[in-house]
């Protein structure tokens, strides 16, 4: 298309069009296996600017792909059009009506977000999806989506109450139940609406086309029926079946995949919110077959919730450090397990409830280990299942689990017959299945282990979704049970629902959207399922190398783990870490999904000698702030730090390093020069026009505050120091890391580090060894970093045991020998890397361990009352650290410890400094951070290990942190 026609159209849009390659790159892809590039992708800010584009496209033979998040698996929102991502301004709850128990609510609110709204009002949205932290509202009823809880709430369908939405030819139009007479007066409007009225008349009231879809069509007892447009559920009433429900488009539009109408705002039945307590019976099996047999016995005792796991999911938790930590409940190495989840009116109840499971079970011969999860743990297992389809993207090489079958659904008493059928045609063809989802429900996400790199992995990939196809068919099933039909499944209806309904589907999309407007070429005219995927089989792999190593892949493949499950576009309130940016900007170019999407993109396609060498990745990696979230919030453990470093490295080796990127990255040494005049130093950063000059000159912003240094370096006083302490010699002993930051700035806190560990009874040991290298991890110096990972590696490998752990202040700095130095050192150091990791600790962690030893106890400390509010480092929150830091804060028998549920600060060591990314660190500390600090109650004193986080809330609130250290140390007993 001509871009002057883009200009035209952006210049009328009050929201942002785009057309350039990374922005094209960037919306190419969803959680599927496709990729087509668009002609642009628009971000609309009102309903104007809907009809602007379906008058653009109308005009100009383009198309309109609706795009919200968290919810599309087939292909959905992946095509040639206008991508129109409606997830950054569509996001408002346009009404609530308690006494009625309905909310009207824009596309682009997320599902657990209502429900946060809603709480106050004792309300609930029943469906929830595994993505329900990001999925939203409008790509639920695109989908249809159900969720682990269908069998108490079914789909989005049963909720859906009226839809607004803009036809084809831009009217605005409300669907919603209607009398005989409405419906009757809808079908005599000389308009498109009429249309669309009097053919569905024409088409349900024929007698042979009821006959055709009542025979076709999935089984009425399978609720996950989503399989083409839902025309057995508006057969289902009123005016066509007697003393049914009042006829409401709204059944149609759910699960038609914005291919009818752009959906403008939706109102949704509500239900009471779960008061009863409830608990999670984990029942263990030796394999799939006996957990779905366990599954009727389950069912009969009316559960909430029935999901299973197999072992494949649980195999993957092992190389993810938060569902590692999730998988508590887990007894040994089952083949699977049945999640079941009963409510009672107490605990005793519960009990009693899942006692009479389990004896029917034994009963059978089923399961051999039956815990029962309660309180608050039960969210942990519930993370699990729902990192599942993220988790199985961890596994190693180019063999992956597809989304090909993984929504077939059946009568659920037909589920065990079925799966075992199932896994027999995927043996004859040599391959294997993940299993794991909606047991209850007769829905399991089975996903055969493909890979699509290869002629014979795209043969294969057509071939099974062909012969399972065929095989759901013979069990009157649905080959879409709530991800919907997309670009994958398309090709298949007219198998599944027969040539005759099929042409319905057809006439019903011809009629509503005869332009083919809105999202072409899903549902029906389907290209082949085998086509336009992310992966061109016919082109040979490059080799790429890395300076880091990436657990047996290169650095292609770990990329390539993201499966685009969008975990990366869960906001503030839902907690965590990962990806501070996005909760900031809500731009897809900001999440770890986009920089991982233009990484595969570019290390693929490039043409380049250094496939590293594209401005694309450069700019989407900018605002990464190598928090580390992703490391272990990411289900696929994709770690875009050292993605991003090494990306660093190869663009410097192709247009040298920035000054300020060097002056970072050489912290250490920049900082060790300065310290040998630090009165000079100090007021030169101190006095107003010397730290702006310095500002400018390193590109600084003017509104930070540049750190002084120590009068005397924190080694040169324990030197000076220990020589006049000589004679004390404690029965413990620890080495000390004296990291860059807290040996020249945080010199104070180093010494109370110090001075707490000898008064709790450790002999402080001090080595001579190299600075950390986290500056230049940080500015992607990979080959400098080296050199100083191979010499603490050597210094401190032969020196620590179970009964010597080497310690730091600085959480970043300690925690390279535990992260990036086992994947930097060079080959012959691996193993020595791998031991030291093991002893290297964080001062909280080395405490806790202390105290949990019995060596440490509140004894020592006062018994004074204190509240203590803690931020903790992001470092250390991606490591599962944040209990042990609120652990040690704690010792003191008076002490009161509150997490702040906060992210990243927002300072990310230099990131925040640095001027144009000053304003993004402060609106990312005023997520959840500054505000918990504003409202704290006076007297509550504030921890943050990190020092770049302790600074961040100096400059952003004024308010003094302290290092947990400093606390503990004047909590002893004088």
């Amino acid at each position: 298309m001509d871009e002057l026609l883009l200009k035209q159209l952006a210049a009328i849009l009050e929201g942002e069009l785009y057309w350039d390659q990374k922005m094209r790159i960037l919306y190419a892809t969803d959680a599927s296996a496709y990729r087509e590039l668009p002609l642009a992708v628009a971000i609309p800010r009102s309903v104007t600017d809907l009809s602007n584009l379906i008058a653009f496209a109308a005009e100009h033979g383009t198309s309109l792909i609706p795009r919200a998040a968290g919810t599309s698996l087939a292909g959905q929102v992946v095509g040639h059009g206008i991508v129109v991502d409606i997830s950054r301004h569509f996001t408002n709850i346009l009404e609530l009506n308690v006494s009625e128990k309905w909310v009207r609510v824009q596309p682009g609110v997320i599902r657990d977000e209502l429900n946060s709204f809603l709480h106050p009002h004792g309300l609930y949205f029943g469906p929830e999806t595994s993505t329900a932290n990001r999925a939203m509202i409008g790509g639920m009823v695109g989908n249809n989506s159900c969720g682990s809880n269908s069998l108490i709430y079914r789909s989005t369908r049963e909720h859906c109450l009226e839809i607004d939405a803009l036809l084809s030819d831009g009217s605005a139009v409300t669907f919603k139940a209607l009398s005989f007479d409405a419906f009757c007066e809808k079908c005599e409007q000389k308009d498109l609406e009429g249309r669309v009225y009097r053919e569905i008349r024409s088409m349900l009231g024929d007698y042979q086309n009821q006959e055709h879809i009542r025979r076709e069509f999935p089984k009425p007892t399978i609720d996950r029926r989503n399989t083409g447009y839902a025309l057995d559920m508006l057969l289902d009433s009123d005016p066509f079946t007697a003393g049914t429900e009042p006829f409401n488009f709204c059944k149609l539009l759910c699960g038609s995949e914005g291919t009818l109408a752009f959906i403008t705002s939706i109102k949704l039945n509500l239900v009471d919110r779960p008061v009863k307590p409830s608990g999670l019976l984990c029942i263990h099996f030796a394999d799939v077959a006996q957990a779905l047999a366990a599954n009727l016995i389950a069912l009969e005792h009316k559960p909430l919730v029935s999901e299973l796991m197999d072992h494949y999911i649980l195999e993957c938790t092992k190389n993810n450090i938060q569902q590692a930590q999730n998988s508590f409940f887990v007894e040994g190495d089952p083949g699977a397990i049945l999640v079941v989840e009963y409510d009672g009116d107490d605990i005793a109840d519960i009990k009693r409830k899942v006692a009479l499971v389990e004896a029917d079970m034994r009963a059978q011969g089923l399961g051999y280990s039956f815990p029962l999860v309660l309180g608050s743990d039960k969210k942990r297992v519930w993370d699990l299942r729902k990192a599942g389809l993220g988790l199985l993207s961890n596994t190693p090489g180019d063999n992956k689990p597809v989304a090909v079958i993984e929504d077939t659904a059946v009568d659920v008493r037909d589920l065990p017959a079925y799966i075992a059928e199932f896994n027999k045609i995927l043996a004859e063809q040599g391959l294997y299945s993940v299993h794991y989802a909606h047991a209850a429900t007769g829905e399991l996400h089975l996903r055969p282990i493909i890979n699509l790199k290869t002629k014979e992995g795209n043969a294969q990939f057509r071939l099974i979704a062909t012969q399972i196809a065929q095989l759901v068919k013979r069990y009157g099933g649905s080959l879409s049970g709530e991800h919907g039909d997309g670009r994958l499944r398309g090709e298949f209806i007219a198998l599944m629902l027969g040539e005759h309904n099929y042409k319905l589907l057809k006439d019903i999309k011809r009629t509503w959207d005869p332009k083919g407007i809105f999202n072409p070429g899903k549902i029906v005219d389907t290209a082949p399922m085998n086509s336009s995927l992310r992966y061109d089989p016919e082109k040979p792999a490059r080799a790429i190398k890395s300076v880091f190593r990436y657990n047996g892949q290169s650095i292609l493949q770990h990329a390539e783990q993201c499966n685009g499950s969008g975990d990366c576009r869960k906001t503030e309130l839902s907690g965590g870490t990962m990806c501070p940016s996005y909760m900031a900007t809500r731009n897809e170019q900001d999440t770890t999904r986009a920089r991982a999407n233009m990484l595969r993109e570019m290390l693929t396609t490039s043409t380049e000698r250094n496939p590293f060498d594209h401005e694309e990745i450069k700019e989407v990696m900018d605002l990464c702030l190598s928090c580390k979230g992703c490391k272990s919030e990411c289900p696929s453990s994709v770690d875009m730090a050292k993605l991003k470093a090494d990306f660093l490295q190869a663009y410097y080796d192709s247009n040298g390093v920035p000054f300020r990127s060097w002056i970072i990255g050489h912290v250490d040494q920049m900082t060790m020069l300065v310290s040998h005049f630090p009165k000079l130093y100090n007021w030169a950063v101190g006095n107003s026009w010397t730290s702006g000059v310095m500002k400018r000159i390193l590109g600084f912003a003017s509104e930070r505050s540049i750190p002084t240094v120590g009068e005397v370096s924190l080694r040169k006083w324990f030197t000076d120091r220990a020589q006049l302490n000589s004679r004390d010699k404690p029965n413990r002993q620890v080495y000390f890391f004296f990291d860059e930051f807290t040996n020249y700035n945080d010199v104070e806190v180093g010494k109370k580090a110090i001075l707490l560990l000898e008064r709790l009874g450790y002999q402080v040991l001090n080595v001579p060894h190299a600075f950390s290298g986290r500056g230049l991890l940080s500015k992607g110096f990979l080959r400098e970093a080296r050199k100083l990972a191979n010499a603490n590696v050597r210094r401190f490998a032969k020196l620590l045991n179970e009964e010597v752990c080497l310690v730091a202040v600085e959480p970043s700095t300690i925690l390279t020998f535990r992260d990036e130095y086992v994947d930097l050192v060079q080959e012959d150091l691996i193993e020595e890397a791998k031991y030291t990791a093991k002893y290297a600790l964080t001062i909280e962690e080395f405490l806790v361990r202390e105290k949990r030893a019995g060596r440490i106890g509140p004894e020592q400390f006062t018994n004074q009352e204190k509240e203590v509010l803690l931020h903790t480092h992001c470092q250390q929150k991606a490591w599962g650290l944040q209990p042990d830091v609120a652990e040690v804060l704690a010792i003191p028998s008076g002490y009161s410890v509150k997490n702040i549920p906060s992210g990243c600060c927002g300072m990310a060591g230099s990131f925040g400094y640095e001027e144009e990314h000053y304003k993004i660190s402060q609106d990312i500390g005023e997520l959840v951070l500054f505000p918990a600090i504003r409202a704290k109650a006076e007297g509550v004193v504030v921890a943050a290990p990190g020092a770049s986080c302790r600074h961040q809330i100096q400059d952003g609130v004024q308010e003094r942190a302290y290092h947990p250290v400093e606390i503990l140390y004047d909590a002893l007993k004088t």
